[in-house]
């Protein structure tokens, strides 16, 4: 191929590049995805990463909470990865993982507590790891809601094994 012809397909390619992310970035403007979305607290704001797919029902989780899979069990990775979104004062039951659990936390303010230790307060940036069969559980604080991504290993021995609501006074000690 002859260098001018070379050079006027780099100029097409470049002209279709410029145009498509045009393209995109009106697209984005147009359905506010240019930002990450925002979650309204007239105190805090957090900003989720990933969108709010699926309400969760009560019979895990106290308060309102949404989980988005992101990663399904099958049996090549044998992990489940997922985000979960916790308004304020919203909690997980007391639960536990056969393969344990780990906890990264995206942004907003929570907690966390293994049974028979102290709570321990988590925020933007902690990383939690939850060992295998120990009951535990978490959610956000009272004023300020929180995002987790959750990482449960070796799924080929069971995802998790819910048990009781946390307490109002367990959540508030």
């Amino acid at each position: 191929m002859d260098e001018n012809r070379i050079y006027k397909i780099k100029k097409i390619m470049k002209n279709q590049l410029k145009n498509l992310l045009i393209t995109a970035s009106i697209c984005f403007a147009i359905a506010g995805c240019s930002q990450p979305k925002t979650m309204e607290n007239p105190e805090n704001k957090i900003s989720a990463i990933f969108p709010m797919e699926e309400p969760v029902n009560g019979e895990t989780f106290t308060g309102k909470t949404w989980h988005t899979p992101l990663v399904p069990s099958d049996s090549t990775l044998t992990t489940v990865v997922g985000n979960v979104y916790f308004e304020p004062g919203a909690r997980s039951h007391w639960h536990s993982h056969p393969s344990g659990q780990i906890l990264l936390i995206t942004d907003g303010k929570g907690f966390h507590q293994i049974e028979g230790q102290p709570k321990q307060t988590l925020n933007k940036g902690d990383v939690v790891t939850c060992p295998p069969n120990v009951l535990h559980w978490h959610g956000a604080s009272p004023d300020t809601g929180m995002h987790q991504l959750f990482i449960v290993p070796n799924t080929e021995n069971g995802i998790v094994e819910w048990k009781h609501a946390v307490t109002d006074l367990e959540y508030l000690k």
